[in-house]
């Protein structure tokens, strides 16, 4: 027995031992929890510390916190555009707050229309008599976008700034798929609908150029009146149109040419631009480290801010990035998670509605769930308005259909107005390796569709005919919104992409604005008073992981030396980074199982920002997505 007794003893003091073990951990979660969340007791004296780590954006991307945790990488930052916005406004008038501090030294880029919305921002902060600052190692064009309303610009003097103005190269895979003898079948309706282009082509056609390059003609010349506007010294021609001459009467020096030239005002260190703002804002009483200055960041300071609950609800809705069917999102525009939000805030009382487009569009039967959503609200005597932030194209524009008045920005990129499928074929490849298809059809769409077999002549009219009568749907629904005749917006459709300011001389926008005026436009409609009305953002909210788990991973990744930032060769190798998932997200479009889409491969706010749809319902939608179901079956 006292040998039992002994065991016994044993394995009890191995369950307490557990049992503690077990709730040091608890309570070490549950601290770490409670200390990454923005806490408005953070809030003191001193600056305003904006840290835009990663790109700014519509919506913010949900976090898988099991992901990102089991790759040990870092997930890319992203700050809303209206937090930014709203934390300057607050600012303006916080006794608090004796000047604000934009760091950019990891700011991947953002949306004209969002950098815009910023920048006027930080000019009605610097009108009440605070500085703004901006510290960075690098600025490019979206960097100086905001840089360019700074008091004060700073850059490190072994980085670099320079405007390059938009464009590029997309990549065009025509060459390849004929080399893998893979028949990439296009369906499409618009002359100008570019987005099966990457497939068919090897280089872009005149038709998409031609209308692309009026488009970035245009945002290129909105850029630089908004930035010559902030900052007049700015050399803008002699940077943009001799760089390499530019660069040379500096002795190659970049930081020393940046200064010439007006992009930026002083070179210095961390330490030495932390050592100038705690001149105008205090020092740190909490840090001897050099560069500390006392500040509050952004999180704390949007806690403290709290939330207005006054007068009248006005919903917002936001569908921002690649419309797909299914719970997919935030971030990326599941169709069912939208209309779900959209019906079950049916019942809370809203005064009006605004939807809030950031999406270069995406599924056709996707758009048509969220326009219904949207019309079940018009529907029943509820104002609707529609604001466009960056993008509204394609499926972006075709959910806005169910609105009421539109608003944009001359920088926004809309229309898009057009369809496409792109469906690969195997049947070329297959010979190639000894396999042939053959057997016995009762009719010309029996086994159809094959994938190995190749489709008959039968299969393709059917698709392009499909594809047809989808375009016709479309043409209906503006034509209906937009109060046009249908061959007066076949006119400006055919997949051709229109900036802001063209697209409302089109008739497709009714007034230019952001989402502010939009709101107002709602609450005054609804007969709410100025002042008598707040906004609710419908399913949004925060998971109280995030942080933490970004923090977790964030450490991981610097240790690994990934971090963003440095010179013109460490920019340059980024981008080569990023060159994979771009190539990885054409393989995805091109075999993926998707219906007929409504997207705008075009649009330059889109391809360069937006992350990869993810998380749409294994169940296909549209014809064309079930007929490349059932093939894989």
């Amino acid at each position: 027995m006292s040998f039992v007794g002994k065991v016994w003893k044993i394995l009890v003091g191995i369950k307490d031992g557990l049992v503690l073990l077990f709730m040091l951990l608890f309570f070490i979660a549950l601290f770490g929890v409670l200390s990454a969340r923005p806490n408005p007791g953070q809030v003191r004296d001193g600056a305003l510390l904006i840290d835009l780590e990663g790109v700014v954006v519509e919506e913010k991307t949900a976090l898988d916190p099991i992901e990102a945790l089991l790759s040990r990488e870092a997930p890319m930052g992203e700050t809303r555009a209206r937090d930014v916005v709203r934390a300057l406004d607050a600012a303006v008038t916080d006794d608090r707050i004796r000047a604000v501090v934009i760091d950019m030294s990891r700011f991947l880029g953002g949306g004209q229309v969002h950098l815009k919305d910023i920048g006027a921002a930080m000019d009605r902060v610097r009108k009440a008599k605070k500085p703004v600052l901006s510290f960075a190692m690098g600025y490019a064009d979206d960097h100086m976008a905001l840089a360019a309303h700074a008091s004060e610009v700073w850059l490190d003097p072994q980085g670099v700034a320079i405007i390059a103005g938009p464009g590029g190269s997309n990549l065009y895979y025509a060459g390849l798929l004929e080399k893998l003898s893979i028949n990439a079948r296009v369906y499409r309706v618009g002359e100008f609908k570019a987005g099966v282009e990457p497939w068919s082509r090897s280089s872009m056609s005149d038709e998409a150029r031609a209308n692309i390059g009026g488009l970035y003609g245009a945002l290129w010349e909105e850029y630089k009146a908004g930035i010559t506007r902030a900052r007049p010294k700015l050399a803008l021609a002699r940077i943009t149109g001799d760089p390499v001459a530019w660069i040379q009467s500096s002795g190659g020096d970049m930081a020393k040419a940046a200064v010439d030239a007006g992009l930026v005002d002083k070179l210095g260190d961390r330490a030495q631009f932390g050592a100038r703002v705690a001149e105008v804002a205090g020092k740190d009483p909490w840090s001897e480290l050099p560069g500390a200055f006392a500040s509050s960041d952004l999180p704390a300071y949007l806690a403290d801010l709290g939330q207005r609950k006054k007068g009248k609800a006005v919903g917002v809705i936001t569908i921002a990035g690649e419309i797909v069917d299914g719970e997919a999102g935030p971030g990326v525009a599941g169709s069912t998670r939208i209309a779900d939000l959209l019906d079950e805030a049916a019942d809370d009382d809203l005064a009006a509605l605004v939807v809030r487009v950031d999406s270069p569009g995406g599924s056709v039967t996707g758009s048509e769930e969220i326009r219904r959503a949207i019309q079940r609200y018009r529907d029943r005597g509820i104002p609707v308005a529609v604001s466009f932030a960056n993008v509204a194209a394609s499926g972006g524009y075709w959910v806005s259909m169910a609105g009421e008045r539109i608003f944009a920005e001359p920088e926004t990129i809309t229309g898009s107005i057009g369809v496409y499928a792109v469906v690969p074929t195997f049947e070329n490849s297959a010979a190639k390796l000894g396999v042939n298809a053959d057997g016995f059809r009762t009719t010309e769409l029996s086994g159809q569709p094959d994938l190995v077999g190749g489709f008959t002549p039968a299969m393709d009219t059917l698709l392009q005919t499909s594809i047809g009568g989808t375009y016709q749907d479309f043409l209906k629904l503006v034509s209906t919104a937009r109060k046009m005749p249908v061959d007066r917006v076949d006119a400006i459709a055919q997949g051709q992409v229109w900036d802001g300011g063209t697209a409302r001389q089109n008739g497709l926008v009714d007034q230019f604005g952001g989402l502010a005026e939009a709101l107002e436009w709602a609450a005054a409609k609804a007969g709410a008073q100025k002042g008598e009305w707040h906004a609710v953002h419908l399913g949004e909210k925060d998971a109280n992981y995030d942080s933490l788990i970004r923090q977790m991973v964030v450490g991981e990744t610097a240790k690994r030396g990934r971090v963003h930032g440095g010179d013109i060769f460490a920019i340059t190798a980024l981008r080569s980074e990023h060159l994979g998932t771009r190539i990885a997200r054409d393989a995805e479009r091109l075999l993926g199982t998707r219906g007929v889409q409504a997207y705008c491969l075009a649009c330059p706010a889109s391809a360069a920002l937006a992350p990869p749809a993810g998380g749409a319902a294994d169940r296909p939608e549209g014809v064309l997505a079930m007929l490349a179901w059932l093939a894989g079956r």
